[in-house]
């Protein structure tokens, strides 16, 4: 993995050409290389980390084709720094163009409208693509059934979830920054899983780092819908009532029952309570892609795999990866890049006849920054368990003594490393 990445050597401006376009289904009809064709349906950490090493382990005999809708990509991880002021959204935007070039992968900039499975075919708003193995990681979609007073973007322009880093990220930092001082920023955490990062509990802290620094007379309420806070709880418990005392209100237990959007009050069992700043996070489920496939069951929200190979229990050759798996598992970056890997060379197996790992390790490590410099993280190994036939925690993690500006530096290694690999 590269040490350091030089943001030069790949981002690309806004209007950098990045579609393929299709219309005349050339691709459909090219001649397939030696193993054949594989289509990835999303360019996020999972997808593209997977076109990336489909390409190098085969040697260049997969064709590798990624559909993906976003000329650029956003990164999540440290999208909360935006909301704390260290980090612009720029700083966070990255072109694919030396991903393609650098491995030969071909690219559509284009929506996935319908995926049939039997006749191995993507159909796109401008085209089709014939696959022989299809990977799709579609990241999260929201679940408004209980909120549909929010679905709207005109409702998600005044109460912005940003939990897909980008122009909402954007929304939220200048209402933070156009609240007076005094005012109270109210958020709201769905029940567990749900994509992570952004991490709902470092965003309380970088709101609270920029009210400390420059609203000192601002709260921030958080109704938590868990029966307390589920990741680093003794940590992010002390920063709550030491770091940011007097300014973090954290309330679990809080599940909101409806929101008055022209007012930006927010009603809960409890109690109702108006913001100047609302940002409601829904619950989730996966994305829309693994909703067209039919790659969920009716009543379960997540896709069921085969984790040796990430192969859909429901749907053969179809590959899911990422936030969308049903896990029991980190929604984490870290994690949907070593799935990525993990289904990536079990594809280069199966696709020249050989049988997958039998038993696939992988690390997973989430960071978490409590001021502009400091974080704290938590990290675990984890190995296929035969018998269980899921992966089980297994020795080799860890979680921080305490936050500290030496781990913010490691946060920040990480993430440029981990750019660098998903993305040249």
């Amino acid at each position: 993995m590269t040490d350091h990445l030089n943001r030069r050597d790949f981002i690309k401006a806004a209007g950098a050409a990045g579609a393929l376009l299709i219309g005349n289904n050339s691709f459909a009809r090219a001649t397939k290389p030696p193993m054949g064709r594989v289509v990835v349906v999303g360019g996020g950490y999972a997808g593209a980390t997977a076109a990336k090493y489909l390409r190098m382990w085969s040697l260049g005999a997969i064709e590798v084709i990624v559909v993906e809708p976003n000329k650029q990509f956003v990164s999540c991880p440290l999208s909360n720094l935006v909301l704390g002021v260290s980090k612009s959204i720029n700083d966070l935007t990255f072109g694919y163009d030396a991903l393609k070039a650098n491995h030969g992968i071909k690219w559509v900039q284009d929506t996935v409208t319908a995926i049939d499975s039997t006749a191995k075919k993507v159909t796109m708003l401008r085209g089709e693509l014939s696959y022989d193995r299809l990977v799709v990681a579609p990241g999260v979609d929201f679940i408004y059934d209980g909120l549909p007073m929010l679905a709207s973007a005109e409702a998600q322009s005044q109460i912005p979830h940003a939990w897909k880093a980008g122009w909402q990220t954007v929304n939220l930092r200048k209402q933070l920054e156009a609240m007076p001082d005094g005012g109270v920023f109210v958020m709201t955490i769905p029940k567990a899983p749900y994509r992570c990062p952004p991490g709902p509990y470092e965003r309380v802290c970088q709101v609270a780092s920029y009210f400390k620094a420059h609203k000192p007379k601002s709260k921030i309420i958080v109704l938590d819908a868990n029966a307390e806070i589920i990741s680093k709880k003794g940590l992010f418990a002390k920063v709550f009532n030491e770091t940011y005392a007097g300014i973090v209100d954290y309330r679990p237990d809080n599940v909101i029952t409806g929101v008055d959007v022209a007012t930006k009050t927010i009603t809960t069992d409890f109690d109702k309570i108006k913001a100047e700043v609302l940002n409601v996070i829904p619950p989730q489920r996966a994305g829309k892609i693994a909703q067209i496939a039919n790659l969920t069951e009716s009543d379960y929200p997540w896709c069921d795999v085969n984790f040796l190979t990430y192969e859909s229990k429901l749907v053969p050759s179809v590959h899911v990866l990422g936030d969308s798996v049903a896990a029991g598992l980190p929604k984490s970056a870290h994690m949907a890049s070593n799935q990525a890997k993990v289904c990536a060379n079990a594809i280069v197996q199966l696709m020249a006849g050989q049988a997958p790992d039998p038993a696939p390790v992988f690390a997973n490590t989430c960071y978490s920054y409590v001021t502009a410099k400091s974080a704290m993280h938590v990290a675990n190994v984890y190995r296929y368990d035969e018998g269980k036939k899921i992966m089980v925690s297994a020795e080799g993690g860890g979680v921080s003594m305490s936050p500290s500006e030496k781990e913010g530096e490691y946060a920040a290694a990480w993430a440029q490393n981990i750019w660098a690999d998903t993305l040249t």
